[in-house]
């Protein structure tokens, strides 16, 4: 009898963890990889990690804070992550292997899962340092953003078409949107280039507590970058407090991308769960109102994820 009841327990102990090995099977994982909290990525990625929390069967999905495109692509690539936000041109450098850019060897494991909303290349300087264009910089001091990010990639792009050199300005700070502001704020910098959404908080906080200059970017500079992705846009006026007039600038769109190594199946279930709630993100942040379905598949860099594929085939966007 008391054989029997040890033989007992030792299945019982054997049906518990096969039962929890089960389970662990079953939970997904979903790591979204964004930008720094003061741009649009990171409230759009916490936005999303919720949605899959709720939409996915078994998920535990997370926001990582990140240097954003670059980063982003390199930790994909290692299998550390699920999802990321990238800009064009950042994720076709990485597919090819781009060395300028930063990206020695190609990322193949890239795939694609949606197009999402423009950057704006959105040059701020504060008005005591007299910048009115492009010209103006040289010899300021200059946050770029945060060193082989995307928006680092964007400012080398726009400079060059401009005819500026790093060299041409006074100082070159690498840095994060918050902290490009609060140096401004500080008087230890003139002007940043934040490449973001519209209505990034950053440049609103910054315009709320100071007089700013939006600095033009004009079309034919846009056109000397000599990259399809750019492409002339328009600042609508008041985007920001003290901006009464519309500025043109330059728009790169950003996608949503995973690796090759994320299931088939995550892939659809995170793409459908996108588009299924949309108005939660459209909360998240006002640049995610120009996300829209029938752009998913638009400008893709890099392969569609399988699962991605399969979705908008039963949506009708792929034939």
């Amino acid at each position: 009898m008391r054989m029997s009841r040890r033989i007992a327990v030792a299945f019982g102990l054997v049906a518990a963890l096969a039962a929890g090995a089960g389970l662990a099977q079953q939970q997904k994982f979903v790591n979204v990889l964004t930008g720094g909290q003061s741009g649009v990525y990171y409230p759009l990625g916490v936005a999303l990690s919720q949605i899959y929390a709720k939409a996915i069967p078994n998920a535990k999905a997370t926001a990582q804070v990140t240097k954003a495109s670059a980063e982003n692509l390199n930790l994909l690539q290692a299998g550390r992550g699920e999802l990321a936000f990238t800009l064009a041109d950042a994720l076709s450098d990485a597919y090819k292997g781009n060395a300028e850019a930063g990206f020695n060897t190609p990322l193949t494991k890239l795939r694609g899962l949606s197009a999402t909303y423009n950057n704006y290349i959105q040059i701020v300087a504060s008005a005591d340092s007299g910048i009115k264009s492009l010209a103006d910089l040289k010899g300021k001091r200059v946050s770029v953003g945060a060193a082989k990010s995307g928006t680092e990639l964007n400012a080398r792009a726009i400079f060059k078409a401009a005819g500026i050199d790093y060299k041409d300005l006074a100082k070159v700070e690498y840095l994060p949107f918050g902290e490009s502001v609060e140096l401004i704020k500080n008087r230890q910098l003139d002007a940043t280039l934040q490449s973001a959404g519209l209505g990034v908080a950053s440049i609103r906080d910054l315009a709320s507590s100071q007089q700013i200059v939006v600095v033009p970017v004009p079309a034919d500079v846009v056109a000397k970058v000599g990259d399809a992705a750019y492409q002339p846009a328009t600042i609508p006026a008041n985007t920001y407090t003290g901006q009464t007039a519309d500025v043109p600038t330059a728009a790169i769109p950003n996608f949503l991308v995973t690796h090759s190594g994320v299931s088939d199946d995550l892939a659809y279930q995170m793409a459908k769960a996108l588009y299924d709630n949309l108005d939660t993100l459209h909360a998240a942040h006002n640049a995610a109102k120009a996300i829209k379905r029938e752009n998913a598949v638009k400008g893709m860099p890099v392969p569609l994820h399988p699962g991605a594929e399969r979705y908008y085939r039963e949506v009708g966007l792929v034939k």
